[in-house]
């Protein structure tokens, strides 16, 4: 593998589908969403935020990736995930700055995201980055469509 000053951070774009995909699939534990995650679910999203979603790639290969949105006051980050043989090499920290310069661009100066309590990885880096987790909050959903259903990859 090459260093990491040869992977390009860049915006993600319908193109990426195949390859981001095929990464998710990658990562134990990932869950993906039936509608969501699919195709056509993962276009719209692109189509309603162009220019703050992000992947990493080297080669020819995508080894990182980050959905990231917003609501014109707050940012969010879905699906942040780098390759196995590439953590600990600064891409999440690449590809997070990249993502949120591309926010601050569009005058937004919040961002969130979940990590669920079991992923111990992507909790460490978040601390190690300088994310603060709160405590005095509760996070609700409401599923409006039953047929989302997510598949954790195992």
């Amino acid at each position: 593998m090459a260093g990491t000053m040869s992977i390009l951070v860049r915006e993600m774009t319908p193109e990426d589908y195949d390859k981001v995909y095929e990464l998710w699939n990658s990562i134990q534990g990932f869950g993906i969403r039936s509608i969501d995650d699919s195709r056509e679910g993962v276009e719209r999203f692109l189509k309603r935020n162009p220019t703050t979603s992000v992947v990493a790639v080297q080669n020819g290969r995508i080894v990182g990736a980050i959905l990231c949105g917003h609501d014109g006051r707050t940012g969010f980050f879905y699906h942040v995930c780098v390759a196995s043989d590439y953590r600990n090499r600064g891409v999440g920290h690449r590809m997070a700055h990249f993502a949120m310069q591309a926010l601050r661009a569009e005058d937004v100066n919040k961002v969130s995201l979940v990590a669920f309590k079991s992923n111990a990885l992507g909790n460490e880096f978040w601390h190690n980055v300088g994310w603060q987790r709160r405590d005095d909050m509760n996070y609700y959903d409401f599923v409006l469509n039953e047929e989302n259903i997510t598949n954790f990859i195992r």
